[in-house]
């Protein structure tokens, strides 16, 4: 953990928008946060919602949605700092696209207890041998 999920409306352009870089830039974020989030852990990814209504649905508003799940013992001062830096990124991604169309940003963070999670990954001792 953590998993960091994009929710993102179609009437965005993938190309513009930088999906990809966004997601490279989120994990950069995460990775930043100095050993707060294991780097083996860390996921992003990015879902384009073709199904969708915004406010009253009679203009073509865009949204981009960031859930950030996190396993808990975390201190509040290292989730606030990591969804400040984070939200900041996002916010600075779109600035271009926010300035040209209606485009509403959101996060969240939640965080989960372990005892209702299963994992297994090998990618953590690629980085424990560093």
């Amino acid at each position: 953990m953590p998993h960091l999920i994009y929710e993102y409306t179609d009437n965005l352009d993938p190309a513009e928008a930088d999906i990809k870089g966004l997601l490279k830039k989120s994990n950069q974020v995460l990775i930043d946060q100095g050993g707060v989030f294991p780097i083996g852990g860390i996921r992003s990814r990015a879902i384009r919602l073709n199904d969708y209504c915004v406010a009253d649905g009679t203009v073509d508003d865009a949204f981009v949605h960031a859930t950030l799940k996190i396993g808990g013992g975390r201190s509040e001062e290292a989730k606030k700092k990591a969804g400040d830096e984070l939200f900041k990124m996002i916010s600075e991604h779109f600035a271009a696209i926010y300035q040209k169309r209606t485009l509403a940003l959101s996060m969240e963070i939640v965080e989960f207890s372990e005892a209702g999670t299963w994992k297994q990954n090998n990618i953590h001792a690629r980085y424990k041998k560093a």
